[in-house]
């Protein structure tokens, strides 16, 4: 039955039983109205419209439950679908409604895939070419350098060797540049040598100390998920280190009850009400690809929380 014929029929019924009670009844109607009928005429009205308006209630909750998820619901965080309930148009629109989330998140998903994956290709074509062609330029200036410095007159040796170290400095930045841009120790010697040379080479401010717990006894997650837990824990790792202000940061990978967990925490101002940036929405764009929750927030203890949950089903991610 329609949500119109449901809804003219219980009207219908209400009036019908309104107009039978008038008929049928002992009550009349005097002219003119005698006060005492006059209230119970009221109350008559007032209890069927208690009584038509609570069939609508019941019958209209559904659309308000899907009404509230239209209003709340992130394709980055995916929650529960409203539950199908009703009959006719609103269990159609509910289950319609769930369909359309599964498909937005499924082309999400792939949207975000092409792209992150199109982003880790362009960065580590550009890594590539800073270690081969700016890296060796500068190599090949260092070492024209020192012949230069070696027959120089002593009063240009000192300057020439303060020249010799602004470029052995940039070219020690370029290095670490690249690294960031293309993991080459993730590739070559996994996940944890990767999490350990993150946390030794990025300059951290004074009065920070880092502290790492990563086990080696962990399941296989495979190239794409290591590479989204490696994103990650960067990505957590930097804003720390720029933002926080913390005297203590600590990094751990332990092998969990469903698979793998990653956990980055400070003791720093944490998040505060700052609104989600781009930074946040593209870790939870990559914990997406790889079925993976992602959860931030602050510490009991103070400071920010990131927590990464990598499933393991099968015997890999």
């Amino acid at each position: 039955m329609s949500l119109f014929w449901r809804i003219f029929l219980l009207n219908a019924a209400v009036l019908v039983a309104a107009g039978a009670l008038l008929l049928l009844g002992p009550l009349t109607v005097s002219a003119p109205v005698v006060l005492t009928e006059a209230l119970i005429l009221a109350g008559g009205m007032a209890l069927m419209l208690g009584a038509n308006a609570l069939l609508l209630r019941l019958g209209l909750a559904p659309l308000q439950r899907v009404s509230r998820a239209m209003t709340t619901i992130d394709l980055l965080s995916p929650g529960p679908r409203p539950e199908v309930a009703g009959q006719g148009e609103v269990a159609a629109l509910i289950e319609t409604f769930n369909s359309m989330l599964d498909r937005l998140e499924a082309e999400r998903a792939t949207s975000s895939a092409r792209a992150l994956w199109a982003q880790e290709s362009e960065r580590r074509r550009v890594a590539q070419e800073l270690h081969d062609e700016v890296g060796q330029t500068l190599t090949a200036v260092l070492l024209e350098l020192k012949r230069v410095t070696n027959h120089a007159p002593d009063p240009l040796r000192e300057e020439l060797a303060q020249v010799q170290e602004i470029t052995r400095g940039s070219l020690d930045e370029i290095r670490r540049i690249a690294r960031r841009l293309r993991p080459g120790v993730l590739e070559e010697l996994g996940l944890v040598s990767a999490l350990t040379a993150l946390t030794t080479e990025t300059p951290t401010p004074r009065g920070l100390t880092v502290r790492r717990r990563l086990e080696k006894d962990l399941p296989p997650l495979g190239e794409e998920a290591e590479l989204v837990v490696y994103r990650i824990a960067q990505e957590a790792f930097t804003n720390t280190v720029r933002h926080a202000r913390a005297g203590l940061l600590e990094l751990s990978l332990r092998r969990s009850r469903h698979g793998v967990e990653l956990r980055v925490h400070d003791d720093g101002q944490g998040v505060g009400d700052a609104p989600e940036g781009a930074g946040l929405r593209g870790m939870r764009e990559r914990a997406l690809l790889i079925a993976a929750t992602l959860t931030v927030g602050p510490a009991p203890t103070g400071g920010t929380d990131v927590r990464l949950d990598v499933p393991v089903r099968n015997g890999s991610a």
